[in-house]
């Protein structure tokens, strides 16, 4: 049973990508990108899932970046522009190239359907918790309690409504990107009906 929220690692790479997500997001994508980090976290810390905690939090915190309008790619998918920021961001980060594409597997990784946890710990359990964020699966995850703590902590902030708008917006413009698929597989009703929400 959860008791406490994970540490968030303070990596000289931990801190520039928050520096960066903190710039460019606004309080709802900012939040959802350190409740992913702590979801994910807490997850794999309890269910034995070895993991590498700095690109997992790098890579909560680039995940979406490629939604916010400075980071927006004319022909892209969110998702695909998010994985050349991190891989940029790695690079400038000092990252050897093996960990560079670690990272942007994590990033591509959170939209797969499945993501095999064996051999991208990090991608399964980012996929798992955004899920959780964004969409609300997974719920039986936490307590009732530990889920409340985190939202104390780290506010919803209006997060629903400002993602859909981000994937109707996308699908609009990229028909064959990743929201667009979303959005026909019924994503918006999920998004609006988030227990988490409520």
């Amino acid at each position: 049973m959860e008791t406490e929220l994970p540490a968030f690692p303070r990596t000289p790479a931990c801190v520039g990508a928050l520096a960066v997500a903190e710039n460019y997001c606004s309080m709802a994508l900012l939040n959802h990108f350190l409740r992913s980090y702590v979801w994910a976290a807490a997850y794999g810390s309890r269910e034995g899932v070895p993991y590498d905690a700095e690109l997992l939090y790098v890579g909560s915190l680039l995940h979406d970046i490629g939604l916010v309008p400075e980071f927006d790619n004319h022909a892209l998918g969110f998702n695909d522009a998010s994985g050349h920021v991190a891989y940029v961001f790695a690079t400038g980060a000092g990252w050897p190239a093996a960990r560079r594409k670690q990272l942007v597997d994590v990033v591509l990784s959170h939209t797969w359907d499945v993501v095999d946890v064996d051999v991208h710990p990090e991608g399964f359990l980012l996929e798992r918790s955004t899920s959780m964020d964004i969409s609300g699966q997974h719920m039986d995850d936490f307590t009732a309690e530990f889920k409340a703590d985190v939202l104390r902590r780290l506010p919803r902030a209006g997060i629903a409504t400002e993602f859909l708008a981000c994937f109707r917006d996308q699908a609009e413009r990229k028909p064959a990107s990743s929201p667009a698929k979303a959005l026909r597989d019924g994503i918006a009703d999920r998004i609006l009906d988030n227990a988490l929400d409520r």
